[in-house]
């Protein structure tokens, strides 16, 4: 993944824009994989969401990483947004597992959608994931993502 920061020097985000933006953990490793450490992070999301006035489109917590699509209602720019998100779930992460060190990248990766039609295919590909990367053969199997238009 390219330094996110280099990526967005001169970018600005866009209020009331969606975005879908991909978060992997420290070395790729699966911290996920277990039901505790994706719960975790998916009521985290619902409870940012709510808290930071973001409007959650869908996700899906991966063994490795997070896909995230939501829309940016407020003034508060992409990076804080994901900054705060990243480090309110390292400090539960932490607490729940008895641990003491980051668990996501220092980067992330984030596609401004660009109209309806964009929103629907991150949607599609994001919901996919898990069938993609061969962990369940249907996407209702898969216990750890969430879409509003299904």
């Amino acid at each position: 993944m390219a330094d996110s920061y280099k990526r967005r020097k001169g970018r600005c985000s866009i209020e009331n824009h969606y975005y879908a933006v991909t978060i992997c953990c420290i070395s790729r490793m699966p911290l996920f994989t277990r039901f505790k450490n994706a719960h975790l992070i998916a009521r985290t999301l619902y409870e940012f969401s709510i808290t930071q006035n973001l409007i959650t489109i869908c996700y899906v917590v991966m063994p490795d990483h997070l896909h995230w699509i939501f829309k940016l209602t407020g003034a508060k720019p992409l990076s804080a947004v994901v900054g705060q998100f990243k480090s309110i779930t390292t400090l539960k992460y932490n607490r729940l597992n008895k641990y003491n060190g980051a668990i996501w990248q220092a980067n992330f990766y984030d596609h401004l959608i660009k109209n309806n039609d964009d929103l629907i295919n991150q949607a599609r590909y994001v919901v996919a994931n898990p069938i993609r990367a061969n962990l369940v053969k249907r996407v209702g199997n898969y216990p750890y993502w969430h879409c509003i238009y299904l």
